[in-house]
């Protein structure tokens, strides 16, 4: 399927690995100009090399720390300065501090909070005027099964998540008519550097080995095995399309039916 996307200007956030990288990947293969950006400026011009070599794309590689409200604007008169505007915004972020309520410090709560949540609402916030004056404008926020079924061990993403999927409907609501579709995809178990991390601690809390914990988690999976970056990548590539123009204010699994709930 072409996805007509040559002739779109995307940014996604934190880009250089994971869920972001996925997604700038799917993006650029459909055609899209991308821009991509992370805290680490040889990590993210590494990835911005690979996209290219890979799919013959225009990207654009840019520092920027989401959690930072001087950053975000930095990079938006970056975009602003050297592209006018912007059609696409993929709104990603590393994952916040886990624990237990009677172990997290205010201080974990506040970042995650800003990593989360107000990242989310400074990019938006960023983009929207300039999606409005065209008339056209793709918002995808990558979020995570949390926000649908909450995880206990992912106390503060299960908090702070939900708002996120609220936003996004009102925001869909309020800006349908200006042709902008307001989404969030919801990963599970996707095979990330960030889900090996988690599978580390949850097999050692467990005293028991990487391999058998991927083998139970396995088994509550209907699909019967973890996802794959691609899979979640050109989810969001079809979100940004002109072909999902009628799909707006969706909370979007990509899990492998793991969660169990009506939705």
């Amino acid at each position: 399927m072409n996805l007509h996307l040559q002739s779109k200007i995307a940014l996604v956030t934190a880009s250089s690995k994971g869920l972001g990288k996925a997604a700038a990947m799917s993006l650029a293969k459909e055609g899209a100009t991308v821009i991509i950006c992370s805290r680490d400026k040889r990590q993210i011009e590494k990835t911005a090399d690979e996209i290219r070599n890979l799919h013959h794309a225009e990207v654009f590689a840019l520092v920027a720390d989401v959690s930072k409200p001087d950053n975000i604007s930095r990079l938006f008169e970056q975009v602003r300065k050297q592209f006018g505007t912007l059609h696409i915004l993929v709104n990603n972020a590393g994952g916040p501090p886990t624990g237990d309520i009677l172990t997290m410090t205010d201080e974990e709560w506040e970042k995650g909070y800003e990593l989360t949540l107000m990242s989310m609402i400074r990019l938006t916030r960023e983009a929207l005027p300039l999606m409005i004056a065209q008339r056209w404008g793709r918002i995808i926020t990558i979020t995570s099964i949390t926000g649908k079924q909450p995880v206990n061990d992912l106390l503060i993403s299960s908090a702070l998540r939900p708002g996120i999927h609220g936003l996004s409907k009102v925001l869909a609501n309020k800006h349908a008519k200006e042709n902008i579709t307001v989404n969030t995809v919801c990963p599970g178990f996707i095979n990330t550097e960030r889900q090996q991390e988690l599978m580390l601690q949850r097999s050692a809390s467990k005293k028991i080995s990487v391999e058998e914990y991927m083998a139970n988690i396995s088994v509550d999976i209907p699909a019967g095995r973890m996802g794959k970056l691609e899979e979640v990548g050109d989810v969001i590539a079809f979100l940004a399309s002109e072909n999902a123009s009628y799909i707006n204010g969706v909370n979007l699994l990509v899990d492998g039916g793991l969660a169990k709930g009506i939705h």
